[in-house]
């Protein structure tokens, strides 16, 4: 028990880039069966290639979506002084004059503020240099920790190319070392095996889904850039907190910003009514129909999920609930078979 504690212990700080190694492999693993065999059944060579291919996928997104940010960041400062010195401030106030409902109030407001004292325009430079200030610093921070961040990287392309590679006599091994019956031990991974592809692909499809209902909205708003907007909201999508709402929300800002009230109005209507709410709907059904795990149960695993692991908890949340109520099945069927077999003997002895 205490070499089983320290070597735990040793291994911690690698569980997480283990477990996202572990997803990636279950998933593209019926990939790596083809390839093998186009390969002439050289699984090394597989794994290469995949991981590679892994490899490429990740880092050339993130890299230019980093310069990217970087760069706009910096850019957004200058926008918003020659909006300011535009006039832009001023029309904005005129605008809320046309806010349903609560126009008046808001234009009552703010007519009777104080603006040169409150030194707005100013207010919103600052405003702006503290974003921008904000962002580049937190490039800055990701580079301060690129050590443990490459590091975590490639601690799991590692373990990802030898799931590739040797993950069939591992798997072959732990089954062996389960203490259950034959048939105990295949529901389990079956059960195991539904519910990460389901959860995999409830996750796909609702980001796929949300992308593509919120890209309808930028196409039909002539918002600038809705091809771009889709990709960046489908990839945002699987964030918990904010996920689309960081694209769609900064469009409804900008359409409010250009002029545009009732656009403005529709796209914040559009992305609160329809794609915030399809990740209500869309992603516990869909992996509820693959795993049968109760609707209720299954938003709190997720959550659970999120709230202690992080993003992977998306992913642990629903295998960790699917486990146990095939567990709690196992035990079932097995307590039922052995009440049957005492009430069986017991009628049995009564006739003798």
């Amino acid at each position: 028990v205490l070499l089983l504690y320290q070597i735990g212990l040793m291994l911690q700080p690698f569980v997480f880039p283990a477990l996202w190694a572990g997803l990636l492999a279950h998933w593209l693993f019926p990939l790596h069966v083809r390839l093998t065999k186009l390969l002439g059944g050289k699984e090394t060579a597989s794994a290469a290639v995949l991981t590679f291919g892994a490899l490429a996928v990740v880092v050339v997104p993130l890299v230019v979506m980093g310069v990217l940010l970087v760069r706009e960041a910096g850019a957004a400062e200058q926008t918003i002084r020659a909006w300011i010195a535009d006039g832009g401030l001023q029309r904005l106030l005129d605008q809320l004059a046309t806010v349903p409902l609560i126009g008046g109030w808001l234009h009552t407001m703010a007519a009777s503020t104080d603006w040169e004292a409150l030194s707005a325009e100013r207010s919103v430079v600052e405003g702006a240099k503290v974003l921008s200030q904000f962002f580049v610093g937190q490039m800055g921070d990701l580079l301060v920790n690129a050590l443990v961040l490459v590091t975590d990287f490639f601690i799991m392309l590692l373990v990802l190319f030898f799931l590739f590679r040797d993950g069939r006599q591992w798997l072959a091994v732990i089954y062996d070392l389960i203490p259950m019956d034959a048939s105990h031990k295949g529901k389990i991974l079956v059960r195991l095996d539904q519910t990460i592809r389901a959860v995999v692909k409830g996750v796909l499809v609702t980001a796929i889904v949300q992308g593509l209902l919120a890209g309808a909205a930028y196409l039909a708003l002539s918002v600038p850039f809705p091809v771009v907007l889709t990709a960046l909201t489908i990839i945002l999508a699987p964030i918990p907190f904010g996920g689309t709402a960081l694209v769609w929300g900064p469009v409804a800002l900008y359409l409010f910003w250009t002029g545009s009230m009732a656009k403005a109005l529709v796209m914040l209507a559009w992305g609160i009514g329809v794609v915030s709410m399809v990740d209500q709907i869309l992603r516990p059904w869909l992996i509820g129909q693959e795993v049968q795990i109760p609707v209720l149960l299954l938003v709190l695993s997720v959550l659970g999920g999120l709230a202690l692991y992080g993003i992977l908890g998306l992913f642990v949340g629903p295998v960790l609930v699917s486990l146990l109520l095939t567990l709690v099945q196992i035990y079932r069927e097995e307590y039922a078979s052995r009440e049957a077999g005492a009430v069986n003997t017991g009628g049995t002895s009564s006739r003798a």
